[in-house]
């Protein structure tokens, strides 16, 4: 029996149709049949005697022959019309499923070989296998944006390794060679170079455990100026050094949140803020409060992003400058992070700006604490 399944299984679709109807068929024929020959002529006899015929007449012979010929012959004719009509069904469907089955199985195969340009347009096999063709589009999409980011994410970090590694590699031939000494400018460059490495290191870490859900967030319950002030305190000597005014205006409203990893977001973004905000200008912290959500946003005057910075701007060692300077485009994980922990919450952290040159706003949304317990 197994055996016959397995067969059966792997023949075509055309024929699997045929063979199912086929069987639906003989089964209603089969019924007809037996009800025909076991039920019909005893009922039709009946019948026959209450219309006034001898029950010896040899009419009765000839009448229930001819209605058991009958009931053959139509009951043949309809199976034959039946596997007809069921061969040209299955043969149309077929046609109609068969078609954008292969399409489908053909782009699988192409995507499989990581081709992820593969793409299937569905049409004539019903708004089922149209879903199904549109759904399989955005996956492939989605794998190639996956692939993308993959690769650049394998250029970026070796890019970011590189200096560094360098930089300790020049130094280190450079004392065996005895081009330079072991001074004190030395191990600062060798110390600077090598926590340059260990911060990448750990900030990949970070990034990774918190996608994946890794990280034990310790929430409790505080007004929203404590869990901001930490941040505002920890930035503000960098905002005074470069000339650039941090305005702070928040609601006191209760947030249940993890202390830490909220002012290791704020401090994210008033670095991302900072960076990318000229001397003279300004940043501002505001919040907005709903029934459910509190949100911080930090609002910048610098440089702007257009609509592709947007769109990459959380994505790991992204950067918007081109140049790609450490000192000025900072490591490219510090927003990815943030989010990261933002959604860990069960909030978000999303960016906005009307382009280059007006500044961006970076809002984190966390979920407001709406009672509190024991009260």
């Amino acid at each position: 029996m197994t055996r016959l399944l397995e067969a059966i299984a792997a023949w075509r679709l055309g024929t699997r149709l045929f063979v199912a109807q086929a069987i639906v068929l003989f089964a209603i024929v089969a019924s007809a049949g037996l009800t025909a020959a076991i039920i019909g002529p005893r009922l039709f006899h009946a019948h026959l005697l209450d219309t006034g015929h001898p029950p010896d007449s040899p009419e009765i012979v000839h009448i229930e022959r001819a209605f058991a010929d009958a009931s053959m012959i139509s009951l043949t004719v309809g199976l034959l019309v039946a596997l007809a009509a069921s061969l040209g069904i299955s043969w149309y469907l077929t046609r109609r499923i068969g078609h954008p089955v292969e399409l489908l199985t053909q782009a699988a195969g192409r995507l499989s070989r990581g081709d992820y340009d593969a793409r299937v347009t569905v049409t004539g096999g019903g708004p089922e296998l149209s879903t199904l063709g549109d759904t399989f589009n955005t996956m492939a999409d989605r794998l190639g944006d996956v692939e993308n980011t993959r690769r650049r994410l394998l250029s970026d970090l070796a890019h970011e390794m590189r200096t560094p590694i360098a930089t300790l590699n020049a130094h280190l031939e450079g004392i065996a060679d005895g081009v330079l000494t072991w001074d004190d400018n030395t191990q600062a460059v060798v110390e600077q170079q090598a926590q340059r490495l260990t911060r990448l290191a750990r900030d990949l870490d970070e990034v990774s455990r918190a996608e994946e859900g890794r990280i034990e967030l310790q929430t409790s319950v505080q007004p929203l100026t404590d869990l901001v002030e930490p941040a505002i305190r920890q930035a503000r000597h960098a905002y005074d050094t470069k000339g650039v005014t941090l305005t702070v205006r928040v609601d006191d409203v209760p947030v249940r949140a993890d202390p830490q990893r909220v002012a290791q977001i704020l401090g994210n973004l008033l670095t991302n803020a900072l960076r990318h905000t000229p001397q003279g200008r300004r940043v501002d912290v505001t919040s907005t409060s709903t029934p459910d959500a509190v949100t911080i946003s930090v609002a910048d005057t610098g440089q702007g992003m257009t609509a592709e910075q947007l769109a990459h701007i959380f994505e790991r060692f992204y950067r918007g400058d081109a140049a790609r300077e450490a000192d000025k485009g900072g490591s490219g994980i510090g927003l990815t992070i943030a989010k990261a922990l933002a959604e860990a919450h069960g909030g978000s952290l999303t960016a906005t700006s009307d382009g280059e040159g007006t500044g961006a706003t970076l809002r984190l949304t966390l979920p407001r604490e709406t009672h509190q317990s024991g009260r």
